[in-house]
């Protein structure tokens, strides 16, 4: 049963205490926050490890450095992958009027970064305060202009499309529930807006995405998320976020050091460079 929280920002009594405060907490790796809900909006941010939040909605799966924006009264739990320092703030309901009405994952500019750990130093920010009142406003300010990433899984309801869940695929998975392809087809555009391939396509890159944050190698990630081999994860991990895994965890590699490997592993020389380069940290 979800537990809703007391407000951090307003008083029993109804007195208002601030605009803004914050919460921040070092977990380890397989910790998981049970379910429960805020009335404040809610900014949940990682420095480092990788947290993974779970509503009636869907999964949403937040990288180091980046946040997710989770609206006032949303039920939700949220478990770690590697150790997590985990940064929140919380806004009093209509504090951020431009941001959506529903759970999304954002980039974190580096101002962004510095704000939310700035403020973190404070267990309250009030607008009777005059320099908390410009941190608070520097920080929406730069929340309107956060860009999103696809990093959600939405969830079918449907108790046929909830069985692909454990990786089976489309033949099996109609086979096991005796529903037609296209019945299942279906079923997944209406309920995730994704045909079933790219919902499975998601689906594997963000297990992924949690196997290489809680330290496995590239090449164990990539077949344990259901990949045929580490260049098509790194493939679809480009397509989707832009670079190549390790670089969106901050490991750098010589560009030059991707080129020559794919000259000498071929279709696998960039999964051996990122291995050794993760031996390395």
């Amino acid at each position: 049963m979800s537990h809703r929280c007391q407000s951090i920002l307003v008083a029993r009594n109804g007195r208002l205490l601030s605009e803004l405060a914050s919460v921040s907490a070092d977990l380890e790796d397989g910790h998981v926050i049970p379910e429960h809900s805020h009335p404040e909006d809610q900014l949940l941010f990682a420095s480092s490890g990788v947290m993974t939040l779970r509503t009636k909605q869907g999964v949403w799966v937040v990288p180091p450095l980046r946040a997710v924006w989770i609206p006032a009264d949303t039920p939700h739990s949220v478990a770690m992958s590697g150790a997590v320092s985990m940064r929140t703030l919380y806004f009093l309901p209509r504090l951020c009027r431009t941001r959506p009405g529903k759970c999304f994952v954002m980039n974190v500019s580096a101002l962004l970064r510095e704000l939310i750990l700035h403020a973190c130093k404070f267990k309250r920010l009030s607008k009777r305060a005059l320099a908390e009142r410009r941190i608070i406003e520097i920080i929406v300010d730069q929340l309107k202009a956060v860009d999103s990433i696809p990093l959600q899984l939405p969830h079918p309801t449907d108790t046929r499309a909830m069985r692909a869940g454990d990786q089976r695929d489309l033949e099996r998975l109609c086979r096991d529930c005796g529903a037609s392809k296209r019945t299942i087809q279906r079923v997944f555009l209406e309920e995730t807006k994704m045909n079933f391939g790219k919902w499975r396509q998601q689906l594997r890159l963000l297990h992924g995405l949690q196997l290489l944050a809680s330290g496995e190698k590239l090449t164990a990630a990539a077949l344990e998320a259901g990949y045929s081999s580490p260049s098509a994860f790194i493939s679809m991990f480009r397509k989707q976020l832009g670079t190549t895994p390790m670089r969106y965890f901050h490991i750098d590699v010589p560009e030059a050091a991707w080129d020559d490997a794919d000259a000498v592993f071929g279709g696998w020389g960039r999964a051996k460079v990122i291995e050794e380069t993760s031996d390395q940290r």
